[in-house]
This record gives C-alpha cells, sequence and structure tokens, in this order.
C-alpha cells in the first residue's frame, strides 16, 4: 500500500505541474490587457487609441496612456473606416497558423494523459516482477544468492544420516556423470519428516549454502489464495521457473498446508487446496518432464499428507530427522557454544546427559537462556552454573519468587514432593532423582524432577507401573502425615490414569484382556478417514477394562504406601530439609533416603515476596499434558501415555490447587 500511495502522489504532482504550464503558456505577456470589444470602441470614441495591430480577428494595439490591450474583433465592415477617422496607426499581418501536431496535441492531450495513468497502473498492479495485485497465478518463490545462504553442513550437527543423504544430491548437482554412468537418476523429490525444532529448515539453508545451484524458497501457505484456481497456477509458474534455471533445488517449507488428504471431510473434492494439490501431483510426476528440478519439502506431519504424494517417482526420499541422541546433542551444544565466551569448566557432554529428549532448538534455547543469565550478572565468561540455571529454566520453568505461599500450603506441598521422591528413590530401575523444590515454577507450587541415565524410546510394564506408583507418593504423603487430601494431587491422579488406560487399551499389557487394542480410533477430522474408521467396544468389556485399570492403580498404590510407610521417618527428614533449604539436589536426597546426615552449610534460601493473590489462581499445578515428561514416548504413533510432552525428564508438580 505504500508504493502504491507513492506512485499515486507522484503522478498527482505530475499532472499539477502540467497544469500550471498550460497557465503559464496561456497567459497574455507583459502589460498586454484583454479588455471587451465594446470597451475598445468606446476608448476609440473617445480617441484614447493610438495604434493597432489588426491580426486575423485579433485587434491590438496601445492607448494614449502608453497601456496595452488585445481584443477580440467580430466581422465588423465599419471598423476600418472609424480607425481611419481617428488617425490611428494600422498594423495588418496574415493570421497565425497553428502547427497541426501541436493543435492535435493540445486536443488529445487529456485523453493521452488518462490512458498513460491507466497503463501505468495496470503495470503496477500485475507487478512487473510478479509481485503485484494482480499477479494471482505468479510463484512466490524467492530465489536465495550465495550471499543470502551463509550456513553450510559445517553449521548442522547431531543429524548426521540426514546430512549424509542430503549431500549426495548436492554432490549429483555437481558432478552427475559420476552417478550417471552407472543409470542411476537424481531423485525428483525428499521430504524431510521430524518433530518440530530438530533442524529440518536448517537442513535446507544448508543445501542452498552447499549448492552452487539457484535455491528458490517458499512455503506451502504461499499456494493458496482467496481466489479459486490461483494454487494450481503458482505451482505451474513454479516449475517454469525451476525449468528455466535447472538444475535447481524448490523447498517448501510446511508442505501439509497444501498436501493434506483428498477427500477429506463432508465437502467433497473440487476445493482450492486440492486442485493446488493434483497440480503438484502433476508436475512432480507427469507426461511432462521436469529433469534437473528437484523438489525439497518438510513437514512435522507426514501422517496427514495424501499418499500419491508419497510414492516413489515424487517423493523419492524420505528422511527422518529425530531428536538428537546424547552424542548428537553434545555436537550441537558444541556449535552454540563456539559463539559465546565460555569458562574452561564448561563441558558440553555433562549438559547434553542432563538434557534427555531436547531438540536442536531446545539447545539452542538453552544456550540462549544461559548467555542472557551471565550477562544479568555482569560475569565475563559463561559458566556451568548458569547453564544449570538455564537448564532448570526451560524444564521447570522460571521460579515465581512473588508468589504469595502460606506456611500450611508449603508444609503440604514441601511433604507432597518429599512422598514423590521417596518412592522415586527407593524402588529400583526408575530414574534418579535430580531435584527436588517447593519453589513455585511456572504453574506448579512444587517439582519433583527425574533424569534418565540414558536415552529411552521404549517403556517396558515394569517401569510403566513404577511410573505410576512414582505419581500417588504425592497424595498418599499428605494422607498419611497431614490426614488430609489436596487438590494439588489432581494432575499426578489424571496422569497416572492415562498410564493405566494406555497400558490396557493400547500397548495390551493386561493378562485379562489380552494383547489387543480397545477404543474407537480417534482420528482427526477433516483427514478423510473419521468417518468410516469406528470401532466399538461392548459393554462387558468396558466393564473389564474400568476395574483392569483400576486394579492397576491400586496396586502401584498400595506398593507407595508401603514404602513411605517404612520410611516415614525420612518423609519427615527430608519434608523439614524441603522447608528449610527448599530445593534439594540428587545427592543431597540419596543422602536423606540411605539416613545420612546433610551437611551443616545451607544455602541461601529464596523467600518469596508478598503480592497480592492472582484472581486466576496461578498457584495451580501443570494441567494434564504440560508436566515435564520424557520426550521419548512408549511407542505409540500418536500418543505417549503421558499426554503431550517437553523435553527433559519426567516430572511430579504438587501442592498446588487446580481447577477443574
Amino acid at each position: 500500500m505504500n508504493g502504491f500511495y507513492k506512485n499515486l502522489s507522484m503522478w498527482m504532482v505530475i499532472g499539477l505541474l502540467l497544469v500550471m504550464l498550460f497557465n503559464l503558456f496561456n497567459q497574455p505577456s507583459g502589460r498586454d490587457r484583454h479588455i471587451p470589444f465594446s470597451d475598445f470602441l468606446h476608448q476609440l470614441e473617445l480617441g484614447r487609441v493610438t495604434d493597432v495591430t489588426v491580426q486575423g480577428r485579433t485587434l491590438s494595439g496601445m492607448f494614449s496612456d502608453g497601456n496595452l490591450f488585445s481584443t477580440y474583433t467580430p466581422d465588423d465592415p465599419d471598423l476600418m473606416r472609424m480607425l481611419r477617422e481617428k488617425k490611428v496607426n494600422i498594423t495588418a499581418r496574415p493570421p497565425e497558423e497553428t502547427p497541426l501536431l501541436l493543435t492535435v496535441l493540445i486536443s488529445w492531450f487529456p485523453m493521452l494523459l488518462l490512458i498513460g495513468v491507466w497503463i501505468f497502473f495496470m503495470r503496477q498492479m500485475q507487478g512487473g516482477g510478479g509481485r503485484g495485485a494482480m499477479s494471482f497465478g505468479k510463484s512466490k518463490a524467492r530465489v536465495l544468492s550465495e550471499q543470502q545462504c551463509k550456513v553450510t553442513f559445517a553449521d548442522v550437527a547431531g543429524i548426521d544420516e540426514a546430512k549424509e543423504e542430503l549431500q549426495e544430491i548436492i554432490e549429483f548437482l555437481r558432478s552427475p556423470q559420476k552417478f550417471q554412468r552407472l543409470g542411476g537418476k537424481i531423485p525428483k523429490g525428499v521430504l524431510l519428516i521430524g518433530p518440530p525444532g530438530t533442524g529440518k529448515t536448517l537442513l535446507a539453508r544448508a543445501i542452498a549454502g552447499e549448492a552452487n545451484v539457484p535455491f528458490f524458497n517458499l512455503s506451502g501457505s504461499d499456494f493458496v489464495e482467496m481466489f479459486v484456481g490461483v494454487g494450481a497456477a503458482r505451482v505451474r509458474d513454479m516449475f517454469e521457473q525451476g525449468k528455466k534455471n535447472a538444475p535447481c533445488i524448490i523447498f517448501i517449507d510446511e508442505i501439509d498446508a497444501v498436501g493434506r488428504h483428498r477427500g477429506a471431510g463432508l465437502g467433497g473434492g473440487h476445493d482450492e487446496r486440492e486442485q493446488t494439490l493434483n497440480q503438484l501431483l502433476v508436475e512432480m510426476d507427469g507426461f511432462e518432464s521436469n529433469e534437473g528440478v528437484i523438489l525439497v519439502a518438510a513437514t512435522n506431519r507426514p501422517d496427514v499428507l495424501d499418499p500419491a504424494l508419497l510414492r516413489p517417482g515424487r517423493f523419492d526420499r524420505q528422511v527422518a530427522v529425530p531428536n538428537p541422541d546424547i552424542r548428537g546433542r553434545t555436537q550441537i551444544l558444541t556449535v552454540h557454544m563456539a559463539k559465546l565466551p565460555l569458562a574452561e569448566a564448561v563441558d558440553a557432554e555433562v549438559i547434553a546427559r542432563g538434557t534427555p529428549g531436547f531438540s536442536g532448538a531446545d539447545l539452542a534455547n538453552l544456550v540462549n537462556e544461559a548467555a542472557l543469565g551471565a550477562a544479568r550478572s555482569d560475569k565475563q565468561f559463561v559458566d556451568m552454573e548458569d547453564f544449570e540455571t538455564a537448564k532448570d529454566k526451560v524444564m521447570m520453568g522460571k521460579p515465581r519468587k512473588s508468589a504469595v505461599i502460606s506456611e500450611q500450603e508449603r508444609r503440604t506441598t514441601a511433604y507432597h514432593e518429599a512422598g514423590h521422591a521417596i518412592v522415586a528413590s527407593v524402588i529400583p530401575g526408575t530414574d534418579p532423582v535430580h531435584k527436588v523444590t517447593i519453589i513455585p515454577r511456572g504453574r506448579a507450587l512444587g517439582l519433583t524432577m527425574q533424569l534418565p541415565m540414558e536415552d529411552r524410546h521404549t517403556y517396558s510394564k515394569q517401569q510403566l507401573d513404577d511410573n505410576i506408583a512414582i505419581l500417588m507418593g504425592g497424595r498418599l504423603a499428605e494422607e498419611l502425615v497431614l490426614g488430609q487430601m489436596t487438590t494439588g494431587a489432581g494432575n499426578d491422579i489424571k496422569r497416572a490414569t492415562d498410564i493405566a488406560f494406555s497400558m490396557v487399551c493400547q500397548y495390551g499389557m493386561s493378562k485379562r484382556l489380552g494383547p489387543l487394542t480397545y477404543g474407537s480410533k480417534e482420528e482427526e477430522i477433516f483427514l478423510g478417514r473419521e468417518i468410516t474408521q469406528h470401532k466399538t467396544v461392548s459393554e462387558e468389556t468396558t466393564r473389564s477394562i474400568d476395574q483392569e485399570v483400576r486394579e492397576i492403580i491400586e496396586s502401584n498404590h498400595g506398593r507407595a504406601r508401603q514404602i513411605l510407610m517404612d520410611k516415614m521417618d525420612v518423609l519427615h527428614r527430608m519434608a523439614e530439609a524441603l522447608l528449610d533449604r527448599e530445593t534439594l539436589e540428587a545427592d543431597e536426597v540419596l543422602r536423606l533416603v540411605e539416613g545420612l546426615p546433610l551437611e551443616e552449610a545451607l544455602r541461601p534460601r529464596v523467600t518469596a515476596a508478598p503480592v497480592p493473590p492472582s484472581e486466576n489462581n496461578d498457584n495451580q499445578k501443570s494441567p494434564p499434558g504440560e508436566g515435564f515428561t520424557p520426550r521419548a514416548a512408549p511407542p505409540h504413533p500418536s500418543q505417549s501415555p503421558y499426554g503431550p510432552q517437553k523435553p527433559g525428564g519426567s516430572s511430579s508438580s504438587g501442592g498446588g490447587s487446580e481447577n477443574g
């Protein structure tokens, strides 16, 4: 819009200048004053006219006082007689002939001006280069130059297998004879698949930085507009540009915006998105050849893509870009830490071991938070303390030091978290307790955090049972010591129930019901599959499921109760230590569980400053699915028994009030 108003103002100025020039050339020069013919006759009768010049119908001259005049005369035969009687000097000249070109120009000037303005604005609307308001069918692909592509494969770490596959494509573009001599053909498409933040777009930037060929970059949402047929036209234009610049690479980010299943929902198949997808399918593998045009796309939702888009011949390769393991996390941290002034004690491998489940974006955020924390403390170098503080902030949330917590709630929270920590420490084979705190973080009044010793991709039945027992420990500690039940255990109970239901209905871990999947398959609407894929369960089976889930919960509830009753003295000591120190590290929790005394030197205590209580009840715990649980979920394609997950180890939050 700024360009439109700029052009409009420019043409208004040009028109104003033309009007001023026109008026300037049509004004009488000097002292020449145009007068009515009747005034001329009156002055002539008074004898005040001394000289006249006759040129056609135009009469100009001079009065006796020296003033000049001009007038237009009618066809009056008595005029010459009157001039001679008054003894006026008469000069006669032939009529002035206006050039034909000037006459035509003057008469047609307004029309030519309007035509010129119309042509100008039409060219502006068409954009000249495909960026105007009328350029609906033009592709919005942006060509990246070598100066813009500063990312190379040296900047990509932790995903070596994906780099190898993409490196092969770049080598094919650089030296195709190396592969073609044995009959190999260049892949037509590469689909990058992985969770958010794993580096799919970064890989595409590295391809642009490594390849010495044109690189077109656009998003899946750039195809579809409000006008029908625009998406298909833009796909055609995109591949036409690619053919002109072949060999080249076209990168489409978030291709699920345009590549979803066809025939979805109830509206039929003739919508704009499906026309765009059909054109994309034809261009990738149709009758016309697109040799030298490689399509690279990225998505974190491969389950919603149309099967025709995923077959060989279109996307020949599907490159998985998963969350990095400990070695990959170490490499990623090394890349990001290279830009910071680090203290000598900083060890990337130690940080990587404490960040299971982190993606590349999570690690970049962790390093950035550590640098910001060091800057706030006016440090010259970023040390391990800054990274530990940043890790706690990312995994557990920022401490809410201003929260108003009564002494009774602090005591309840201390026993609640101590119950989680003791059960987690006593049960063999569970993830070690990393930290226990009753400092409010995020929406939780307290947290017990566990970090696994190694990356985990599957969970056994025993591990899931142990997790349920740990979740039950908080509520049981409140009951056994304080003789009360609070809403702070609501999230723990919800998560334990979800795990038990998943064990029975999804993972086939019930001896009574067997290795079967129960319940309706929950498909997302508008994917074309949700209408026909329903599986009902009989009432008898539903009762059996409920009974089996209850037995799993009660069995592990009993295990946790027995552990806490056996460790009652440890429970009291740990709760008192939490009330005194507010945070216990892993070694301190272990000493308490083993009955050893804590060190006498106490850490500085974080005291909550009193502020008016929040009306929206911010002192609630994390709702279901927002506890910081392992990113490495049990082997289910859609959902972990813990719900949606965040980076880091599992934690149990408690002591807070929960709505609903």
